[in-house]
Order: C-alpha cells, then sequence, then structure tokens
C-alpha cells in the first residue's frame, strides 16, 4: 500500500463521496466546500485502487486534520492510523505544536488510541454528533 501526498482529487472525492455522502446520508452541500483547494490531501492505493484519504491544513503552530475516511474494503487493516499517523508527521513538520479534528463521537475511542484528547461541548456536523480533539507536540 502506497500512502502520499496528492493532487489526485477525484480520487479523494469519489472515496469521500462513497464513504460520507452514500454510506452515512451526508448532503452533498454539506460534503463539498471550498477548502480543497487550501488543503494537502493524503490518498492511500493499494495499485490504481484509492482506499484512504484525508486532507491537512495548517494555519501557524496549529494544524488541522479532515475528512478522514477508509473505503469499506479496507477497514480494520490499520489505514486509518496510518492515515492519522501520517497526517501528524506532516503537521508537525510543518511547524505545528497542536493538532485539531472534529471527529464523530462514535470515533473518540480511536482518535484517543492516537494521543488525542476530547474537549468541549458535543456538536451536530451533518447531522452526526461530533468533538472536537487535540493532539499536542
Amino acid at each position: 500500500m502506497i500512502l502520499t501526498e496528492t493532487d489526485d482529487l477525484a480520487a479523494c472525492h469519489a472515496l469521500r463521496r462513497a464513504v460520507f455522502i452514500e454510506e452515512q446520508g451526508i448532503a452533498e452541500a454539506e460534503e463539498w466546500d471550498d477548502l480543497d483547494g487550501q488543503a494537502v490531501h493524503l490518498l492511500a492505493r493499494e495499485g490504481d485502487t484509492p482506499l484512504g484519504t484525508a486532507r491537512l491544513f495548517v494555519e501557524g503552530t496549529e494544524g488541522r486534520i479532515g475528512r478522514v475516511c477508509v473505503a469499506k474494503s479496507a477497514r480494520g487493516t490499520g489505514l486509518g492510523a496510518a492515515l492519522i499517523r501520517e497526517g501528524c508527521a506532516r503537521l508537525a513538520a510543518a511547524g505545528c505544536t497542536r493538532i485539531l479534528l472534529g471527529a464523530q463521537c462514535y470515533a473518540i475511542p480511536f482518535y484517543e488510541k492516537l494521543g488525542f484528547t476530547a474537549f468541549g461541548p458535543e456538536y451536530d456536523d451533518a447531522g452526526i454528533p461530533h468533538r472536537e480533539m487535540e493532539r499536542r507536540l
């Protein structure tokens, strides 16, 4: 499996469509925003098959990981954790000392295993309960 930075937004969007729009029922208007052009996109592939993606943002010493998703066929393989670790490494290399993400509440234990801590109240994002999480570097 190869996990790299990519400009292949079509592959990232196809994964996000499959996971967020088709599986989770998020409205297209809520999934697509104008931030993709400002983000660094990570893409995991097995051969020509895209299996996972995430996008990264840097603002000063804070980084943000978002739109993390893994194809159904690759879940349980450690790919999600690999995406988060790679994102953290890239954000650290960019000078970030704090990494933030908005976690779907059911996924909080997954992110806690990767060093993130939940803070603040639960909030609704596209009809799904979320909490902010942080990891200090």
